[in-house]
């Protein structure tokens, strides 16, 4: 039942972005960065976590979680350091996905001609 729920609610969340573009008209960045809103809005109210438990992976991999994952950096670490925690909690809590990303892009920019 895990796989089922998960492959559910991860493509419930797939579904409501494809149909933010098709639907609504707007453009991939804009889709994601109101995904990462959501999953932020979401954590902030403590939502998240119990959809996590529920989900599993079907609400950890989609972008919504990279959202999660801001608002409970920023909140763990405001609560040790006060107001700059806010700031470096996100960095911490997020820093080895965003330096993937990026070396990752850079490594595939060098096999693959970039179109642009």
């Amino acid at each position: 039942m895990t796989f089922l729920w998960a492959f559910i609610v991860g493509g419930t969340i797939c579904l409501i972005g494809q149909l933010l573009m098709d639907g609504l008209k707007i453009t991939p960045a804009h889709t994601m960065s109101t995904l990462v809103v959501v999953g932020a809005v979401l954590g902030g109210l403590e939502l998240y976590e119990p959809l996590i438990d529920f989900a599993g992976a079907g609400a950890t991999v989609p972008i919504t979680s990279f959202g999660n994952a801001l608002v409970n950096g920023a909140m763990a670490e405001s609560e040790r350091n006060g107001m700059v925690g806010i700031i470096t909690g996100i960095f911490e809590v997020t820093s080895a996905g965003i330096s993937s990303a990026i070396i990752f892009s850079f490594l595939a920019a060098l096999v693959f001609k970039p179109k642009g």
